[in-house]
């Protein structure tokens, strides 16, 4: 037999050997492997390879990542057998996979990120903020005279959730300053620059304030608010930045549902005194009231989708936790069993038994990444479920946070949605955003 023809017939096993494999149920199982692992430094992740033959497994960056504890940067890995990554340092580091050493199966990408240990929460706190402005929150009609009604505010093309952020030039950081300006402006028969957002976008326009013959007094036909107030529940607090992050999702205005932007807040302590208790249809909620409102525990410094953040300098009291524990990456979130930390009475914080009924693949920040089911049967003895005040609760995974409670479902109120801590620490700048350089965090 001559050697192109010895050739061509090993060319033909072996693809024929190849194709077998690709169809087998083992090599699925490659296919099964993520595209994309990211691990804390000191933390390692394990590889089941159910293939039948040697697998050739190689690390570009043996200093980032160790194959099986070995500092080499190849090895064999025998048939069936898994492999163990363990992360040595930050930095991004590339795993190939090769059946025979010669044949390309799987590449993956991984990154490797400083650790970060935080402390899980479950306090309950009361919530004090005030906007970066005046938000609009209606309309009503001024009495001019006795057959005439107007809202000079609407006329002026003035929205419900709109946010006035300066009159006639001068900032609006206190709504006592706002019946001076427009009693001024009435009694000169001049119209006031009202500066004001709407979501994204910076307007302005002109309003004439109307006299009001029934209230003797100059209105701007606006109803308005600058701050809001509320109990919710401590998520994290992270020694280490002097951060803090609580509620799992945004503080609206109840009346416009209008996202509060945080001009000033505070966050102290609160004592629950009694649980109205969920029902279908029907959320329950914690009744609290603040305590010691001359201890502040910390600042708000913004309100995004995923909470409340700020600063804060020590952790508060009745923690369960007095030293930090691990969190987790979205993609290590399980179906399973897990715990929730939250009060119920006073201000003693319980561990209460949840399972993780369903769990959402999210590559990028988004709402509603879990869903959760109250199982302890003293909590839902006490509250029937999740209640509004609970929001933030952590929620604890082998060892490891990995969420808040967000929302109660309201025909089942033992059921819930939950976000993952992940995007939390994103939003409170401890964790790096995805896509930002390894030396930069969110700010």
């Amino acid at each position: 037999m001559n050697s192109n023809l010895r050739k061509k017939l090993l060319g033909l096993l072996s693809a024929f050997f190849l194709c077998f494999l690709c169809t087998s149920e083992s090599v699925h199982s490659y296919a099964a492997l993520p595209n994309d692992v990211r691990l804390f430094t000191g933390d390692s992740s394990m590889f089941q390879l159910a293939v039948p033959v040697n697998t050739h497994a190689s690390v570009d960056r043996p200093d980032v990542l160790q194959l099986n504890g070995l500092t080499r940067p190849t090895l064999q890995v025998a048939p069936n057998h898994s492999l163990r990554l363990s992360s040595q340092q930050s930095g991004n580091a590339r795993l190939t996979l090769k059946l025979f050493g010669t044949i390309p199966i799987k590449t993956v990408r991984i990154q490797v990120v400083p650790g970060l240990k935080v402390i899980p929460g479950g306090q309950t706190i009361g919530v004090k903020v005030k906007s970066a402005g005046i938000l609009v929150v209606g309309h009503h009609l001024v009495n001019v005279r006795e057959d005439r009604r107007v809202s000079p505010g609407e006329n002026a093309g003035i929205q419900l959730g709109d946010l006035m952020t300066h009159m006639d030039g001068v900032a609006l950081t206190d709504i006592s300053k706002v019946a001076t300006m427009v009693e001024e402006a009435g009694v000169g028969k001049r119209k006031l620059d009202i500066s004001f957002k709407r979501g994204d976008l910076t307007l302005s326009t002109k309003l004439t304030p109307a006299y009001d013959e029934e209230d003797k007094a100059w209105r701007l036909g606006l109803y308005i608010r600058d701050s809001a107030a509320g109990v919710g529940t401590l998520t994290f607090y992270a020694p280490d930045q002097g951060v803090y992050g609580a509620l799992g999702h945004v503080i609206t205005d109840m009346n416009t549902q209008t996202p509060i932007v945080v001009g000033s807040g505070q966050i102290v302590q609160s004592n629950v005194t009694s649980i109205s208790k969920s029902q279908d249809g029907e959320p329950g909620e914690k009744r609290a009231h603040f305590l010691k409102e001359s201890n502040i525990l910390g600042n708000i410094v913004s309100n995004t989708h995923f909470g409340i953040f700020g600063k804060m300098t020590q952790n508060p009291e009745h923690s369960l936790y007095k030293e930090p524990i691990p969190v987790a990456f979205a993609e290590e979130v399980k179906e399973g069993p897990a715990e929730i930390l939250t009060v119920v009475d006073g201000q003693q914080v319980e561990r209460f038994k949840v399972e993780i009924v369903h769990v959402a693949r999210q590559d990028e920040p988004a709402t509603k990444g879990l869903v959760i089911k109250i199982t302890d049967p003293k909590l839902i003895s006490k509250t029937g479920g999740i209640v509004q005040g609970m929001s933030g609760s952590p929620i604890v995974q082998n060892g490891k946070l990995i969420g808040a409670v967000t929302h109660v479902f309201v025909n089942d109120p033992k059921s819930g949605y939950g976000c993952f801590i992940e995007w939390m620490l994103q939003d409170s700048g401890v964790m790096q955003k995805s896509g930002q350089p390894e030396n930069l965090k969110a700010s």
